[in-house]
């Protein structure tokens, strides 16, 4: 059946109105979802905590639902008390409380097993908002030890940038983990910059999912000449282009007049007037955190310096980092 374009954009519109339906109907029901089992496991707990149950009442509990209502899935003595905890990991959290209906039980689940601290549940339980994360995108963050890599970040931008960009802080990171890009321990700039292109999707979610992706070895063109900027995104949160510079190195703090030379041209001839001023980061294998202090300190583009990882960190070490680091801290405080 042949259709007018013009149904076939109304036709469209149809469409769109079914699939939001669907989406708030989804959401209304994880909302119901969560609510239950939040109520559940609080029940349970002040069961519990008064005495007036014990563990065996519970497992109780668990086979009389199983007997009459076999079609309840989900009541198993394990969930039962995975209900349970879920209730008092969150009951005196006032921040946290409200936000949990927004995340999928599946999401709780994996927070609540593969977290230590509250500190650390209520990091992954805003952030998996923010990111919309499924399943396997918030397990990879956290086996990846996002939470530690942000704790323990030392990252550098030059002073421009956090005049321009007050948030810049929250859209990027110190050191990110490409893992997926199956690198040979020798490889080239292109090598890197080609595993990345091949595995975009990945790279997005490292990167973080407001990066847009708008093309690599982008051609600028000063006077005659035809310049190629390794990669280049638009980040929706800070409404500006974000060209990245692939070093397989350490870093050097020349690398920083090629990267201001690119910025000055995206700004001047390809960033649009309703957006903010171009970023510039420098990706590197690894780097000198006091170069990196010193280089950016009287640079007058918005750029940074992060460096990237081909191999997993092991958490236990990022874990033993950060108590190491808050140790640290308590005893300049005492000092103080």
């Amino acid at each position: 059946m042949k259709i007018s374009k013009n149904f076939k954009s109304q036709f469209s519109e149809v469409i769109n109105i079914i699939c939001k339906a669907r989406y708030n109907a989804i959401k209304s029901v994880n909302v119901e979802l969560i609510n239950l089992y939040w109520n559940i496991g609080k029940y349970i707990s002040e069961k519990l905590e008064s005495a007036q149950w014990g563990d065996a009442v519970v497992e109780q509990l668990a086979a009389y639902i199983q007997n009459s209502h076999p079609d309840f899935k989900g009541f198993t003595r394990r969930g039962l008390y995975r209900m349970r905890q879920f209730y008092d990991a969150y009951k005196g959290n006032k921040i946290v409380s409200p936000l949990v209906t927004q995340l999928s039980w599946t999401n709780h689940l994996i927070i609540l097993s593969k977290t230590k601290n509250d500190e650390e549940k209520e990091f992954y339980i805003k952030f998996s908002i923010k990111e919309n994360y499924t399943k396997r995108e918030l397990e990879r963050q956290i086996d990846s030890g996002y939470y530690e890599r942000v704790m323990l970040s030392k990252k550098k931008v030059s002073p421009v940038l956090t005049q321009t960009h007050p948030d810049i802080n929250n859209a990027f990171k110190d050191t990110y983990v490409l893992d997926f890009l199956n690198l040979p321990k020798t490889h080239s700039e292109k090598d890197l910059q080609q595993s990345i292109v091949s595995n975009l999707k990945n790279f997005i979610l490292e990167f973080g999912k407001d990066f847009a992706f708008i093309g690599q070895e982008y051609r600028v063109q000063v006077g005659k000449n035809d310049y190629f900027i390794d990669l280049l995104f638009f980040h929706r949160g800070l409404k500006c282009l974000v060209m990245v510079e692939l070093k397989i190195d350490d870093f050097k703090p020349e690398y920083l007049g090629k990267l201001n030379f690119y910025l000055e041209a995206l700004d001047r001839d390809i960033k649009k007037a309703d957006e903010n001023p171009s970023v510039g980061i420098i990706l590197c294998k690894s780097k000198d955190d006091e170069v990196v202090k010193y280089a950016l300190s009287r640079n007058l583009s918005p750029a940074l310096v992060s460096q990237y990882k081909t191999k997993l960190i092991p958490k236990k070490m990022l874990q033993k980092k950060l108590h190491e680091y808050f140790l640290l801290e308590s005893e300049r405080e005492i000092e103080d």
